[in-house]
């Protein structure tokens, strides 16, 4: 079913179900939600297996997730309720106790949902938590519309495309890939009401320290803001240079820059989906079409755009992908297994000055000695040349 079809049919009441996608331009779900619809349930689930605190996490946070990523979300989620409600509409947030494809589940049912729309998601947890979803909604006849909108292309064409496999190398996959659709660029001023929600505890977006993430007042906070709004702008104000976009080649960067970073530093948005990748690949073309010469993939924008693609494209189609044992493409090495090791590495303590140097980068809390820093500057420059 595509886009059009699953809008044409009247519907009494749609529910669009956030979880990445975190926006309201080129959201192919939310536009189908909308169509025809009397009532609109925006849903996003707080998920216990992400956010749980985790006390023996080695810096505050979750077993999955530190504290700056779920802070992003969190602002991520205030900003798309902000949005929702400038046309009439809210988030509807629910917490899972455990499951969230109960939550869903049970927020079909009560509310009398006749349409289920939701982005398409292609990580192993995600495809088996809306298969159950789906499973329910058809079974309960609910229609179930998921598009492809978390990347510029859907993987499981292009592995078609490949005859059942995913292409291995980057060009194989750009010379089946050809050119990316064109984004869904609706303007919405209203978006149908909500309905009722019956007697649903519906909660505010929570702060960090409400998920009961301990002490983090000595957490720095990151100058990336989460959201769409934010997503948006720093777009622009990257594209409004013209010469940088013409010019921009990823290995030439300068990863050290801070006052003004080497790249976009739109990555989170994307991840997240505040920035949709198709909107922002066609907004880099509309700079290149005024453009003489500009560089080309693999080191353009967008180029990277493309290796985003390319890996989701490789990680769908490759059983076992996020685990050595049982991927037929990674090297089987034979670890061995220490947590005293583990810790030593984690924590910044191998006795290898440059490979302490860089987990410190990465776990700030711990103590950084002089001659962890010397080397770290010393890596950086062979690496950024």
């Amino acid at each position: 079913m595509d886009a059009t079809t699953a809008g044409m049919a009247t519907t009494a009441a749609a529910m669009v179900w956030f979880r990445k996608g975190l926006r309201l331009h080129d959201n192919p779900a939310l536009e189908a939600a909308r169509r025809g619809a009397a009532r609109v349930y925006p849903v996003f689930v707080l998920d216990p297996r992400y956010l749980r605190p985790d006390p023996d996490a080695p810096s505050p946070g979750s077993a999955r997730a530190g504290v700056a990523r779920v802070r992003f979300l969190l602002e991520s989620l205030e900003d798309l309720d902000s949005s929702l409600r400038r046309r009439g509409s809210r988030l509807l947030l629910l917490r899972a106790r455990d499951d969230v494809s109960d939550a869903v589940c049970a927020a079909l049912k009560d509310w009398n949902i006749s349409k289920l729309c939701f982005e398409s998601d292609t990580e192993p947890y995600a495809l088996a938590r809306d298969k159950r979803v789906t499973d329910f909604a058809e079974a309960s006849r609910i229609e179930v519309f998921s598009p492809v909108s978390h990347t510029l292309f859907d993987p499981a064409e292009i592995i078609e495309k490949n005859g059942g496999r995913p292409p291995l190398t980057y060009q194989s996959f750009v010379n089946i890939a050809g050119e990316p659709p064109e984004p869904v660029m609706e303007e919405y001023s209203v978006i149908p009401p909500i309905g009722d929600t019956r007697e649903y505890e519906l909660f505010p977006v929570p702060k960090l320290e409400e998920l009961g993430y301990g002490d983090i007042s000595q957490e720095d906070v990151p100058p990336f803001r989460g959201g769409e709004t934010e997503a948006l702008k720093r777009m622009r104000e990257s594209l409004q240079d013209k010469e940088w976009v013409d010019k921009f080649e990823k290995r030439k960067g300068d990863p050290s820059a801070f006052l003004k970073p080497a790249t976009t530093v739109l990555s989170p948005y994307l991840k997240f989906g505040c920035l949709s990748s198709r909107y922002f690949y066609h907004c880099i073309q509309d700079v290149y079409r005024s453009s003489k010469m500009h560089t080309k993939p693999p080191v353009s924008l967008t180029g990277q755009l493309l290796w985003r693609d390319f890996f989701y494209t490789v990680s769908f189609g490759t059983p076992n992908f996020d685990h050595m044992k049982g991927n037929k493409i990674c090297k089987q090495i034979p670890w061995k297994e220490s947590e005293e090791l583990f810790v030593a590495w984690r924590d910044g303590r191998t006795g290898y000055p440059w490979i302490d140097a860089i987990m410190i980068q990465v776990f700030p809390e711990k103590r950084a000695t002089t001659s962890h820093l010397s080397c770290f500057s010393v890596y950086v420059c062979i690496t950024c040349n």
